[in-house]
């Protein structure tokens, strides 16, 4: 069994690396041949960058099955922990994978920490404590002088790049894509069908937990040092119900527990965003429709719990009966 699921996570892998590096092959040799404009670029960046947090969140929304709001919080920590050090300690660019790993460690930490309310409440109830933390992080770095406080950061070094994004875009899939088919993975989807069961089962719940909430974090960190070098400024604003929105869109979007459905609500979103950026504030209305139209016609979004396989699978099953039906009518 043991052997029968290590083959099984290495055929999977193996298709989702090699699919990630020639989409990444296919951009990067576009930018070097000058065949993506500027503006162009900068949506293929916003698309990466966007889709390592929305991995991180389907991490606890979509594999823990819980419902938090915390995720504005943990990009907050990672842009402003990153921007700190590249502007105020690392004057060196080769430094910058050093301040993007403190930018996730320090999210990671504090992920931990709201992982613990989630030991004994649910639904509801967590999604307004994982809202008071993003609150309460806003709320702080808009008081807090050393930071800019509500003007924010401004020229933070723009180290962020393509290269930069796409890397860390590949290390997000394989870590997600391992960490779910590891003995982990398994226990979130047992937790997330029943947590009872899974005590009865000897399944350690909070430890569980606590480990999705940490790497959800670490990724969203990691998505927040990306998004403040690639702007050269970050502001409390920029955390707020707005982005936790746009988070929760992409992710019922493109799918709860899925990393293509992750990688596709990011890159639909963030397109839709640029073409209707000429409505202004309005843009956020149709945000807030297109996730209450989602919620009611297909809650799991488009690739709930599924890959590119498994969608064109179900897609052939679902075909299937209607060829039946029509083979039999033209026999008779």
């Amino acid at each position: 069994m043991l052997n029968r699921n290590q083959s099984q996570w290495s055929k999977s892998s193996l298709w989702k690396v090699l699919s990630a590096l020639a989409v990444a092959a296919v951009v990067v040799l576009s930018k070097e041949l000058g065949i993506l404009s500027t503006s162009t670029l900068l949506v293929v960046q916003y698309i990466g960058i966007y889709a390592i947090a929305v991995l991180g969140i389907n991490m606890v929304n979509g594999y823990l099955g819980v419902f938090s709001l915390a995720h504005a919080g943990f990009m907050a920590i990672g842009a402003y922990t990153s921007a700190v050090l590249t502007k105020f300690v690392f004057q060196s660019e080769w430094m910058f994978p050093v301040a993007i790993l403190a930018g996730g460690v320090a999210a990671m930490l504090l992920g931990i920490l709201v992982a613990i309310p989630s030991f004994k409440t649910r639904g509801d109830y967590l999604a307004i404590i994982t809202l008071g933390f993003t609150l309460i992080v806003q709320s702080v770095l808009q008081n807090m002088q050393a930071v800019g406080a509500s003007k924010g950061l401004n020229n933070i070094p723009r180290h962020t790049n393509v290269y930069w994004v796409l890397g860390c875009l590949l290390f997000a899939i394989f870590i997600v894509s391992r960490f779910v088919h590891s003995k982990y993975g398994r226990s979130l989807k047992a937790i997330r069908q029943d947590q009872v069961a899974s005590m009865l089962v000897s399944v350690d719940v909070r430890l569980n937990k606590s480990i999705a909430f940490a790497v959800s974090a670490f990724l969203i960190g990691i998505a927040g040092a990306l998004v403040g070098h690639l702007l050269g400024y970050t502001s409390p604003s920029a955390y707020g119900f707005t982005n936790i929105v746009d988070g929760l869109v992409m992710v019922y979007l493109g799918g709860m527990g899925s990393i293509a459905g992750s990688i596709f609500g990011a890159a639909v979103w963030q397109v839709l965003v640029q073409l209707l950026k000429d409505l202004g504030t309005w843009r956020w209305v149709v945000g807030g429709s297109l996730l209450c139209i989602i919620m009611i016609l297909r809650p799991k979004g488009l690739f709930g719990y599924m890959e590119i396989g498994d969608l064109l699978s179900w897609i052939k099953a679902k075909l299937q009966p209607r060829k039946l039906q029509k083979g039999d009518s033209k026999h008779e």
